[in-house]
């Protein structure tokens, strides 16, 4: 088959591709790399606007004053410009409901082009989107990436995930969700919101390629190193400043036990290999599954606190604690269970070992693109 992946946001199309390479099929993927984290695609759309702090200022004194996006209006027009490319594929996948990250009239525009000029389209959902966040907003959940904003309004950091309820985008979902053949989860997170849409066609755990990811088993000399990758635009919906806090906690009371690193805002080569020698990475707290670094990290053996829940656990059929520790938004909770991990050195070895296991089992590429391939075809 001749597949079109649209978007990319965490390497998922990327490892999606490799698996349904190695299956025979030709894949495209067409996208922006996703900002700082430059993901490779093969047609990238490049933004002018910010690759000049002049054009960025130009852009923000618009959206104060007259309320235009130059930067969304630069988003449609490139992506209009390879339209004529991107045409007569048997399967076309968009990332998101809002792939242009444009005005949504404007992506209906586009979509609409798309639609008529391939075989099928098909969204995944392995983001933010009207239906997890409507969800979300409605309290469905113990707890959620809005738990933050329902706590303390935070009306400007939340601005552009509540964008997702707005009239605007919720006449794109609706034309989306009328236009797709169907629409697949990538985890528990957005499995859960989607149960008993008629369009929705079931969960594919995100694919990692385990053949370009080795394991390396963790040796202990000194300290237990921890690593914390924060993207200081999303850390508020991860829980970042609570795993900030609880590491500030273990740092002064185990100085001689420990050595923690944090990085800002790193593109994503850098950040995979900037953890090498880590044993336990600080993913998120706010999730019921591993996100995708997570999950990359877990093929490594590293020791991931991250979304780890009673339903992920339930799906999965494993005991709480044992391939990944469940991060619960609350800094006592994490303090507890890095102390149990710190004093427990061999249990550090032993979920290593499962995490890995674990990825190669329920993740691997091959398999996952095997189960795309179902959903497309059925």
């Amino acid at each position: 088959m001749k597949i079109l992946l649209i978007g990319e946001y965490s390497r998922l199309h990327n490892s999606l591709k490799e698996g349904l390479i190695e299956l025979g099929h030709e894949v495209t993927i067409v996208g922006t790399g996703d900002g700082f984290k430059d993901y490779p695609v093969d047609i990238k759309i490049n933004s002018t606007i910010s690759k000049y702090p002049f054009l960025k200022f130009i852009s923000k004194v618009l959206i104060k004053t007259l309320g235009i996006n130059i930067s969304k209006l630069e988003n449609y027009y490139k992506f209009k410009v390879i339209l004529p490319k991107l045409k007569d594929y048997d399967v076309v996948q968009l990332i998101n409901e809002s792939v242009l990250k444009s005005y949504p009239n404007l992506e209906i525009r586009f979509l609409k082009r798309i639609k008529e000029q391939n075989d099928s389209l098909f969204l995944l959902s392995c983001g933010i989107d009207y239906t997890s966040i409507k969800y979300a907003n409605d309290k469905k959940l113990r707890y959620s990436i809005l738990t933050p904003h329902h706590k303390n309004n935070l009306q400007k950091e939340y601005q552009f995930v509540m964008h997702y309820l707005s009239k605007s985008h919720l006449k794109l979902h609706t034309f989306v969700f009328n236009a797709m053949n169907g629409v697949i989860a990538s985890d528990v997170d957005y499995h859960i919101p989607l149960l008993g849409h008629p369009k929705y066609l079931g969960m594919s755990p995100n694919p990692i390629n385990t053949d370009i990811i080795e394991y390396s088993p963790l040796v202990i000399k000194e300290k237990i190193n921890i690593f914390h990758g924060i993207n200081s635009s999303n850390t508020i919906k991860k829980g970042g400043t609570i795993i900030e806090e609880a590491l500030k906690i273990i740092a002064n009371k185990y100085p001689d036990k420990v050595s923690i690193k944090s990085t800002y805002d790193i593109p994503y080569d850098e950040y995979i290999k900037i953890y090498d020698d880590t044993h336990i990475l600080m993913d998120q707290a706010y999730s019921y599954d591993q996100g995708y670094n997570a999950l990359e990290a877990m093929a490594k053996g590293k020791v991931v606190f991250t979304g780890a829940e009673k339903e992920w656990l339930s799906h999965y059929n494993l005991r709480e604690d044992t391939v990944a520790i469940n991060a619960l938004p609350d800094t006592n909770s994490i303090v507890q269970k890095l102390e149990w991990l710190i004093l427990n050195p061999e249990k550090i070895m032993e979920i290593s070992k499962n995490a890995r296991e674990f990825i190669e089992r329920e993740h691997h590429y091959v398999d996952s693109a095997k189960q795309y391939l179902s959903y497309w075809s059925n």
